[in-house]
């Protein structure tokens, strides 16, 4: 009988070169959303290659991948650095968010049917049972849930592939710490009136309940990214 290594082994020696540039490109996201690898930051892709267990192969081209999503940046002859922190880009970000998410609303409460309320009010219910004041990446990782599961009820691939882009910039290039401060209670109250407008067939007060939603949310994420490049300036002079 083989043995579980054995098995190990086996599994790994099918592995495409494909495989191992999607282990290292989500073992690096995962860097990223764990605030191991942080904004202005080098990346060495030899260290990365050690802490993933892998050559440096398919490192570098997952490090391309994300240069491609704008996470990464290549400086000829130097490597790999992480972004800074743009507060011209948050701004933007959460803009373009509203823009997709408020433009959806009307074709998912149109089509979205028992079993898709049901989908929603169980990405809901798993928000707000998100253990809040310890683990804050479950929290961040749960509201982004919500918010996808609901544009994905819309059936509109473009704009969903797009949303879910807007989120890995936010949550992958940008520490949540800084951009998730929205007093947790206003959270969990926009997010039940949304869906009870939802289940309602409001279009407009879901439309208004969203878009208050992430205008508050935007407005607290300027204050925080404000206060640390202030921070940040104060540190360096």
């Amino acid at each position: 009988m083989m043995t579980v290594m054995e098995a190990i082994r086996k599994a790994e020696a099918k592995k495409t070169k494909e495989d191992f540039t999607r282990e290292a490109y989500m073992g690096i996201r995962r860097m990223f959303f764990h605030n191991e690898i942080i904004p202005g930051q080098k990346i060495s892709y030899g260290d990365l290659a050690k802490r993933l267990n892998m050559s440096t192969t398919p490192v570098i081209q997952a490090l391309k991948h994300l240069e491609f999503q704008g996470l990464v940046r290549h400086e000829p002859n130097r490597g790999y650095y992480t972004e800074n922190v743009s507060l011209a880009e948050i701004i933007e970000i959460y803009e373009f968010r509203e823009l997709i998410e408020v433009s959806l609303l009307e074709t998912t409460i149109d089509t979205i049917g028992k079993r898709g309320l049901n989908q929603l009010k169980k990405a809901l219910d798993n928000h707000l049972a998100a253990v809040r004041d310890i683990y804050l990446k479950e929290r961040l990782r749960k509201d982004m849930e919500f918010h996808l599961k609901l544009a994905q009820l819309s059936g509109n691939r473009i704009q969903i592939n797009t949303l879910t882009y807007l989120f890995d910039l936010l949550y992958l290039k940008y520490r949540g710490n800084i951009l998730f401060v929205t007093p947790m209670d206003r959270v969990d109250s926009e997010h039940i009136q949304l869906y009870e407008a939802i289940e309602k067939k409001d279009v407009t007060q879901a439309r208004d309940v969203l878009s208050r939603h992430i205008s508050n949310v935007k407005q607290h994420a300027i204050e925080s990214t404000r206060r640390a490049l202030a921070e940040k300036r104060i540190k360096t002079i």
